[in-house]
């Protein structure tokens, strides 16, 4: 993975993010630490990766930033195993939002997302535009992957939503997911996890004002233009 010394360097100051653990592991400073071992990174302004020895977590969350007080939350997230790893099913709830608070949100249903439909299709629409690509995985990934837990209504081809989707060491699997914030987006620091057949992964990431996202892009963008030379 690229740039951890740019996700110790950079975010830790930008997000209230701590050192914890071996390995530079970081996660925030009021959250419970991630597991031993697991590194996290950052691929642009609003994508994090995270791994460990069995899995790595993609999330984009673009959507998501731009969307403070709403109710619903967007991530757009990728999900793999680490060679070798045997296949295995991550179901709906093994994914869960962990949000400023400590609140620990469940991953919506299909149901609720038909609910919540009104709402949600210019969302998708916005982010469709407006977010930047999470196809940041090991190599060898060569095979695409539809996480679907939500059917896509205003399609008529490929609108079936499943509760469960298989990964392995071979694909990357890449999809949207979305969450029901009771009392709104807030600023501040999330973790996102997902918990593989023995370990969970968590990928932390900050709801940033428009000049804290300003700040942090300059950052990233010297930090990349220094990488190249």
């Amino acid at each position: 993975m690229k740039k951890h010394e740019f996700f110790r360097r950079v975010l830790a100051p930008l997000v209230v993010l701590t050192m914890v653990g071996f390995g530079g592991l970081a996660v925030a400073g009021d959250e419970t630490a991630a597991q031993a071992g697991e590194k996290t990174g950052i691929e642009g302004t609003f994508v994090r990766v995270a791994e460990n020895n069995e899995g790595w977590v993609v999330v984009g969350y673009t959507t998501a930033n731009s969307s403070v007080n709403e109710k619903w939350m967007l991530l757009d997230i990728g999900l793999t195993l680490q060679n070798g790893v045997k296949d295995q099913k991550i179901t709906r709830d093994q994914i869960k939002l962990v949000t400023p608070d400590d609140q620990v949100i469940p991953m919506a249903t299909q149901e609720e997302y038909m609910k919540g439909f009104a709402t949600l299709d210019p969302m998708n629409e916005r982010a469709n535009v407006e977010s930047q690509s999470i196809n940041y995985f090991p190599n060898g990934r060569t095979r695409p992957c539809r996480i679907g837990f939500f059917g896509n209504m205003e399609q008529r081809v490929g609108n079936l939503s499943f509760d469960e989707v298989t990964v392995d060491d071979r694909s990357a699997c890449m999809g949207r997911v979305y969450f029901q914030i009771p009392d709104g987006i807030a600023l501040g620091n999330y973790n996102f996890d997902v918990q593989f057949a023995d370990s969970i992964v968590r990928v932390p990431f900050k709801i940033m004002t428009k000049e804290e996202a300003k700040e942090f892009e300059k950052e990233w963008k010297a930090e990349e233009k220094k990488e190249k030379h």
